[in-house]
């Protein structure tokens, strides 16, 4: 895997608390421009990359992800963010959510999940951190299918966002496998979204609608 982050010391403190977890760093640098060409030279499975980069420290870390998207969609890509940022990088994932994912610094700080999300996008898979799902879920909207979730169908939905499948929400919550469809059943009809068999269909059915900020009322029915 590659890193991309600006700060030295955090870039080098990843690396090692990386290598220790078992991942193999075959690139870093400090500078977003730098990751197409590490991308091409190294072959990763997984880029981490910071969204806030040199010169302006806005989004020079997102648009490189975007960029190595587009030229190597086999490769995983983690962004890290400091602040919570539910517009471009949601955005980003909901064009096609296979191998994205998005964390927050603070997640760092705990090695396991940062390796379980790295792993998890490098096999293709999806993840977001809890605290942006919460803030999505958060916003207030029109009454409608969000307010009608109980409090455990709003664990569910922010697990089922962080690219969870039905056993391992079912192993987090310690429920049954089948309470667990139940409520993703109810959370879906209450939202007016159809169940797919793809986890990261579902989840980016669920981010998308709640980024948009539209109508929570019933979705029109397919053609």
């Amino acid at each position: 895997m590659i890193i991309a982050e600006d700060s030295a010391l955090l870039r080098e403190g990843l690396a090692t608390l990386l290598t220790g977890a078992g991942f193999t760093v075959v690139g870093q640098t400090g500078d977003a421009a730098e990751v197409p060409r590490l991308v091409r030279a190294a072959r990763p499975r997984a880029a981490l990359v910071d969204i806030r980069m040199p010169p302006t420290y806005t989004d020079e870390g997102l648009r490189a992800a975007v960029r190595l998207r587009e030229a190597h969609p086999d490769v995983g890509v983690l962004l890290l963010s400091q602040y919570v940022e539910t517009g471009s990088a949601v955005r980003l994932m909901a064009r096609d959510p296979r191998g994205f994912g998005y964390l927050l610094k603070d997640r760092v700080a705990d090695v396991g999940q940062l390796a379980e999300a790295l792993h998890r996008v490098a096999d293709g898979g999806s993840v977001i951190d809890p605290e942006v799902v919460a803030r999505l879920l958060d916003r207030r909207r029109p009454p409608g299918g969000l307010d009608r979730l109980t409090a455990r169908e709003r664990e569910v939905l922010a697990l089922m966002a962080q690219g969870r499948s039905n056993e391992a929400i079912a192993e987090r919550l310690r429920v049954g496998a089948k309470t667990v469809e139940t409520h993703v059943r109810s959370i879906l009809a209450k939202l007016g979204l159809e169940p797919h068999v793809a986890d990261h269909r579902r989840v980016l059915a669920v981010l998308t609608y709640l980024e948009r900020g539209g109508s929570v009322g019933p979705a029109p029915a397919a053609p």
